[in-house]
């Protein structure tokens, strides 16, 4: 019978116990036989087990040794403020609460920092204890960086792991796919629904949500947010061009101006990923702009007339002129990501407003704009902080002789939900004491011979880093109980006693972490999302309603200020970005929907998204005076829909039916031809958030569940969860697809600080 081969999991963590295991013992036990330095030796095997283990570093080995390396000089100094606070148990445990908090709360920067933050945290722990011994720092520093050079060595050289694609390849494949399918819908060609379907599906493969975590560009640097939204960017094309292969082919093959606007397209996405793959410079936005501005002059006539157009070729239009500014879009977030570009005039200032401020300016507007209790962010530094700070004062008040076990537990059991802290330290507590009953028989029966606790150290280090992973808590901590139980024993005496002490400290640690899980946001994002995007759908609907107003206007009408728009802007990129990172940490507390089934958090950041879009781009067109009916119908279709978004803040148990008045025929027939085309534009765009708002009521698909078929994809309109088009185009009611869940915030505009 043959064998089964190993799961890509088990796998995965077998090829890092083997890398940890020889990094740790190639530093461990020449350390402590050939040195003779027990202090050089401890610190030697704990660096890999550190940055090796506990702490999940994305990427291939490259991005893996590269990660740590940046993250020795930080170990270095947490080591050396750690060895100096702990002169008094009180300045350990001041500093335990502001190092848990300042580490803990730079997992605002992306996912590389984050994923180093337990190890970088176990350093400091390791050094504030008991005994007080400055002298021995040099040697703790030698042990770190040994241990952390070993560590990449062995990411580099034992079972590398390969390196994932990078986001830009991806983009850049898309794009190529895009730049073909606008060309052939610029020649009228006929496509098969197999075309349709793969330009979705690789819109959907740049979700960031589907890319390795290494690749994510989710870093509060100008590169890594030009790359997020072009990636989105492009997705809004690739649904574009999909739609367009959906319509019948006379519609497509008897319009010149689209098809000159689409051979546009397709020049300028193909440019752009030849210069994603570093095959030429980075191209402007410039020529598009021009091609779009001069299709904008003429959409609302014929070809070739200035006679009155159909509405349904005012749609199509419209469909096409949204794939453009996508195309646009992706240009011009390419140009700043890669070429350092800072200025995009002709473009909406607020879209790409990362363009302009330095790169510590982002970084500081990352950080605060996540300093409110209302971000989760913000609430896991503060009860990661609490946690450490009073396993520290308690380790220390009762003198344990072990005393780092506590706040190691504390740190590695620690959940951001209560119910799940539960769950997870009754497992450990459960694989403790059988491995401490197991540590307890080795000691016994070896009766203190060190040979045998070094033959032992390996194997029980590479099962446990093999099996702890993808086993759970319980086998995780039952067989670290082994691990540490010989490696201690070969530095000193040891007895049974030992075991007895690894218990004890352990069951305190998961004591004091559940106490904090209890009193610290027990209900973790669950709360937060619900109340974030509830605010959220208060803040979009006057940012809905002030740009319908500010887009349809009557003859001699200012309009609403510019002031009031950019307030109700900001307020909602601020709502935003909180109700995002709330999201992002609710997909990964699992526990399934809420009780009532729960609301579609995903349509509603999509809506947000979608209000932000069109804020963006709809008082872009040229400003013509509206007649009394279409202004009339502009703002009771928006007042509704407003009206709707406040009642659905609410979360009604059956939901809200947003029903805006569709743009009646007469009144379009009545309009200057030049305002034709935005009304269609108005009208699609507020029957797509109508949509998206009723969608909320969703059917309370789990953090971890995939949505349905018929709800992935497209949201409604077309448009993807991010600043990328116009808000034009399509009318279809789909369902809308679902925002990526990154824990990437959406700070505002360039010159203001969201608190």
């Amino acid at each position: 019978m043959p064998k089964r081969p190993l799961s890509p999991g088990r796998a995965r963590a077998a090829r890092q116990s083997a890398r940890v295991t020889a990094a740790a013992a190639a530093g461990f036990y020449p350390a402590l036989y050939l040195l003779d330095r027990p202090v050089v030796a401890i610190y030697a095997l704990f660096a890999p087990i550190s940055l090796g283990v506990l702490s999940p570093v994305p990427g291939g080995g490259r991005d893996r040794a590269r990660t740590v390396l940046f993250a020795l000089p930080v170990a270095a100094a947490l080591t050396a403020l750690g060895t100096a606070l702990a002169v008094t148990t009180g300045s350990a445990v001041a500093g335990t609460l502001l190092v848990g908090f300042g580490v803990s709360f730079a997992a605002a920067y992306g996912p590389a920092p984050a994923s180093v933050v337990p190890g970088l945290l176990l350093f400091y722990v390791l050094a504030c204890f008991p005994p007080y011994a400055p002298d021995t720092l040099p040697q703790r520093l030698c042990g770190l960086l040994a241990g952390g050079a070993l560590l990449i060595l062995c990411e580099l050289l034992i079972l590398p792991t390969p390196s994932t694609p990078s986001y830009r390849a991806r983009v850049a494949e898309a794009l190529d796919l895009a730049a073909a399918s606008a060309l052939s819908a610029a020649r009228g060609h006929h496509h098969a629904p197999e075309t349709a379907r793969r330009l979705r599906e690789e819109g959907q493969d740049l979700r960031l949500s589907r890319a390795p975590p290494a690749s994510r560009p989710t870093g509060a640097g100008r590169t890594a947010r030009g790359l997020a939204q072009g990636g989105a960017a492009t997705r809004r094309v690739l649904e574009q061009l999909a739609r367009m292969a959906e319509q019948p082919h006379a519609a497509r093959a008897a319009d010149p101006p689209s098809a000159e606007l689409l051979r546009g397209v397709a020049a300028g996405c193909a440019a752009t990923a030849d210069a994603l793959r570093g095959a030429r410079a980075v191209p402007g936005p410039e020529a598009l702009e021009e091609m779009t501005a001069d299709f904008m002059a003429v959409r609302g006539h014929p070809a070739g007339t200035r006679a009155e157009v159909s509405q349904a070729l005012l749609e199509y239009r419209s469909g096409v002129l949204a794939a453009a500014a996508s195309a646009v879009t992706v240009q011009t977030a390419v140009a700043v990501a890669l070429g350092g570009r800072r200025a995009v005039p002709g473009l909406p200032r607020e879209q790409f407003w990362y363009a302009e401020p330095s790169a510590a300016r982002l970084l500081a507007l990352r950080l605060t704009g996540n300093l409110t209790l209302r971000s989760v962010l913000f609430q896991n530094a503060v009860r990661t902080a609490l946690g450490l700070g009073a396993a520290r004062l308690v380790a220390g008040a009762l003198d344990l002789s072990h005393g780092f076990w506590v706040l190691l537990a504390v740190l590695t059991l620690a959940r951001t939900r209560a119910g799940a802290t539960w769950a997870t330290v009754r497992s450990a507590a459960v694989g403790t004491l059988v491995g401490s009953l197991a540590a307890g028989v080795l000691l016994f029966e070896a009766g203190g011979a060190v040979d045998v606790y070094a033959a032992v150290l390996v194997p029980a280090m590479f099962v446990a880093f093999s099996v702890g992973p993808v086993a759970g808590p319980a086998w995780a901590q039952g067989l670290f109980t082994l691990v540490v139980s010989a490696a201690f024993s070969q530095l000193a005496p040891a007895g049974w006693r030992l075991a007895e002490a690894r218990l004890l400290d352990v069951l305190t640690g998961c004591a004091i972490g559940l106490v904090c899980g209890v009193l610290a946001w027990p209900a973790g994002a669950r709360a937060e999302v619900r109340r974030g995007v509830a605010e959220l759908l208060r803040a979009v609907a006057p940012l809905a309603r002030l740009t319908v107003l500010a887009t349809v206007r009557a003859h001699g009408d200012p309009g609403p200020g510019r002031a009031a728009a950019e307030e109700a802007l900001r307020v909602t990129r601020h709502r935003l970005r909180i109700a995002e990172a709330a999201y992002a940490q609710y997909r990964t507390e699992g526990g399934g929907a809420l009780p009532d089934g729960g609301p579609d958090w995903h349509s509603a950041l999509v809506c947000a998204h979608h209000v932000v879009v069109g804020s963006h781009w709809l008082p872009r067109w040229e400003y013509r005076p509206a007649p009394p009916d279409a202004v009339r119908w502009a703002r009771e279709s928006a007042g509704q829909l407003a009206a709707a978004m406040d009642r659905a803040a609410a979360f009604p148990s059956g939901g809200v039916r947003a029903r805006p008045a569709p743009l009646p025929p007469e009144v379009v027939a009545t309009s200057p031809a030049g305002l034709r085309p935005v009304l269609v534009d108005i009208d699609g765009w507020l029957q797509s958030l109508a949509a998206e708002l009723t969608a909320i009521a969703g059917s309370g698909s789990g953090p971890d569940e995939p949505l349905p078929a018929e709800r992935r994809g497209t949201d409604t309109g077309g448009h993807p969860r991010s600043d990328t088009a116009p808000p034009a185009g399509s009318r279809r009611p789909d369902t809308p697809d679902a925002p990526d869940s990154d824990p990437r915030p959406s700070e505002g505009g360039p010159s203001r600080d969201h608190r």
